[in-house]
């Protein structure tokens, strides 16, 4: 068996004529195309594209019983395994918005952390997270066994809106708001952020959309501008908002709304 690369093609682990080993005769058109299995891996909702290729350079996923090296094809035939476990038949797509309590970290595996996403979320799909926040920030979470919208989302290129309430350690002065809004540089990552949109809400209190997800980016900013975050909450993915959830709820993302999530990540809806 030899997995399918730019310039190769997997037997797979089926047994057929050799005419149809070739051709793919017997079976449908669909478990016939190939798919790059990063690409395979973020469809079935198990992670995003860039995620799935550390996957497979850790040597934690298998076609056919074979480590997958990097840049192979896939097809619907082949069997799939991420960590030991067979990935099943391609689920719809779903989209569910979740208001992350603090306190919880950004994963569904890691015994050193106290809560996790799979505390919270028990929906019979399988789903992982489009954007992070942080262990000590709350807020709207976008979770979707969709691998093209996670990518779609994630990528900062796309300059989709983030919306933050942050509520920080002492009065909020204009040169705060016109120094973060016109781009502040993060000496640890040694880049200047995008002009960002900033509004005092309070005394202590700032509204900030973002179009980047730099790690721990609004702390970083505000510690450059002297101040330390108290309490920061997302409250807004592109068109999602976290109105009407409670934390540790969620819902399921339908109708119009998630129809307009995908228009404007430039992608077609889910049927």
């Amino acid at each position: 068996m030899r997995l399918k690369t730019d310039s190769q093609h997997s037997l797979g682990k089926h047994t057929f004529p050799d005419t149809d080993r070739r051709s793919g005769a017997g079976w449908p058109a669909e478990s016939r195309k190939e798919t790059r299995l990063n690409k395979y891996l973020a469809d079935h909702g198990v992670c995003s594209r860039r995620e799935a290729d550390k996957l497979i350079e850790q040597g934690r996923v298998t076609v056919n019983g074979q480590t997958a090296p990097t840049g192979c094809k896939v097809t619907e035939r082949d069997e799939i395994t991420v960590n030991g476990r067979i990935l099943q038949d391609r689920p719809r797509k779903v989209v569910l918005a979740f208001y992350k309590p603090v306190g919880v970290t950004c994963t569904e595996q890691d015994r050193h952390a106290e809560k996790i996403l799979n505390d919270f979320i028990k929906y019979p799909v399988r789903v992982t997270y489009a954007g992070r926040l942080d262990k000590d920030s709350e807020g709207l979470l976008l979770l979707t066994n969709d691998g093209d919208l996670i990518d779609a989302v994630m990528r900062g290129a796309h300059r989709h809106e983030k919306e933050y309430i942050v509520k920080v350690n002492k009065e909020i002065e204009a040169s705060f708001s016109e120094k973060m809004a016109a781009g502040v540089y993060l000496p640890e990552l040694k880049q200047t952020t995008r002009p960002c949109e900033v509004r005092q809400a309070g005394k202590y209190t700032a509204q900030i959309v973002l179009t980047q997800g730099l790690n721990r980016q609004i702390r970083r900013m505000c510690r450059v501008c002297g101040y330390e975050v108290r309490q920061l909450k997302r409250i807004r993915v592109m068109n999602i908002r976290l109105e009407g959830l409670a934390p540790g709820e969620y819902r399921e993302v339908r109708g119009q709304e998630l129809e307009r999530l995908y228009r404007e990540a430039g992608l077609k809806a889910p049927d």
